[in-house]
């Protein structure tokens, strides 16, 4: 693995209060071994097919939606996959995978290593949340024939740790505010440390816009039912509703729109029909409207990637952190194929809009794209090139 462009060291004082995901950790997960991926406020990991960008980007959204609370058996459909191909079993037949993560925020850098076993059964057998070299959340299956793991944390009372049984379907991290009292100092730093990995980790979006689901106008019945979905297929309801929520961020985006799609634009409109369901179009501003059903695939990737860019939290469909005000939140996007099906100069369109979009703090960006030296174009972008030197 090779690194081009450091990472930005400067970032405004007020990201130290927003925690962050700065690097990702394969130990041993599909075809990484001992992979170690650093992030920065733009990251994009480059590399041919087949060289793990899109399992990078599966274990980040799967440490996402564990750090969520969701089971073990809702996050991996395919655990066997996980796995790394060479991987031998041991005595009783298990094999399993190994994944992490390093959180910065305000409770300073703090690792979380996860190990997951995949066969014969699904099941965590092993955690560790830490900081500093100071292990404050450990847990270690003990008895296979019991479904839980033993945990111990960090107390620093009058006994140095607490230990307690855990569930073994769940990430234990996730589970630290409802089982850690925080009466200590120690059991206070547990706590600060779940929470800056967990907020981190739940800040995340998933996208990978499909141009054939997003040309139908959205049905009736959708209206309203929520945010942006991850495959975009509701972009013309979610435009509907930004351009009269914020004048300024849709000026923002219908600038976007001249860089990235033909033909002249003096609007992106959206508009409900008779029967209930909503259409998008571009104004071209000589008194024609083009439907959104009538742009190239890569105009539609485009458009979908730069509402992403250009929004939040409040509009797409994110887990939030109720508990935690957005100002302290960070929304990393997670964009697979970032690249796919755009021509060089839409490619460098979104790269200055997300170059943009990230250094003002409030969203990081982490693609994959298949061509490191056109990516590296994007300004101020950290590219992580899986296609050398890779660990197999």
């Amino acid at each position: 693995m090779t690194v081009f462009s450091p990472v930005p060291a400067a970032r405004p004082p007020a990201d130290q209060d927003r925690p962050q995901v700065t690097e990702l950790r394969l130990s041993a997960f599909a075809g990484h071994r001992g992979a170690v991926l650093p992030f920065g406020p733009l990251t994009l990991l480059a590399g041919p097919s087949g060289s793990g960008k899109t399992s990078a980007l599966r274990a980040y959204e799967a440490l996402a939606r564990l750090g969520a609370g969701a089971e073990l058996v809702d996050v991996f459909d395919d655990p066997v996959a996980c796995v790394p191909e060479r991987a031998r079993a041991d005595g009783q037949r298990r094999r399993g995978f190994r994944i992490g993560c390093t959180v910065e925020g305000p409770a300073g850098t703090v690792r979380l290593d996860l190990a997951v076993q995949a066969e014969p059964e699904l099941r965590v057998v092993g955690e560790r949340l830490s900081r500093g070299g100071l292990v404050l959340l450990e847990t270690a299956l003990r008895d296979p024939g019991r479904r839980m793991v033993q945990a111990a944390w960090h107390t620093a009372g009058t006994a140095p740790v607490t230990r307690a049984p855990m569930p073994d379907d769940r990430l234990g991290t996730a589970l630290v505010p409802l089982r850690v009292a925080g009466k200590t100092d120690g059991q206070r730093l547990v706590l600060a440390a779940a929470e800056q990995v967990v907020v981190a980790l739940r800040s995340a979006f998933a996208c990978d816009p499909r141009p054939s689901r997003m040309r139908a106008p959205v049905p009736a019945g959708l209206i309203g039912a929520g945010r942006l979905q991850g495959g975009c297929d509701n972009l013309a309801e979610v435009l509907w509703r930004t351009r009269t929520e914020c004048a300024t961020r849709h000026a923002l985006l219908v600038s976007a729109v001249r860089e990235g799609c033909a033909g002249p634009a003096a609007d992106v409109v959206a508009e409900e029909a008779e029967d209930g369901s909503v259409q998008a179009f571009i104004d071209r501003g000589d008194g024609v409207r083009t439907p959104l059903a009538r742009l190239g695939d890569g105009e539609l990737r485009f458009l979908a990637l730069a509402l992403v860019l250009l929004t939040g939290p409040g509009v797409l469909a994110v887990d939030p952190v109720a508990e935690v005000p957005e100002v302290y939140q960070t929304l990393t996007v997670l964009a697979d194929d970032l690249d796919r099906r755009l021509d060089a100069r839409q490619v460098r369109a979104l790269g200055d809009l997300a170059a943009r979009t990230c250094a003002r703090g409030h969203i990081r960006l982490v693609g994959a794209v298949r061509d490191a030296a056109g990516a590296a174009d994007a300004a101020d972008a950290s590219v992580v090139d899986l296609g050398r030197d890779r660990t197999t």
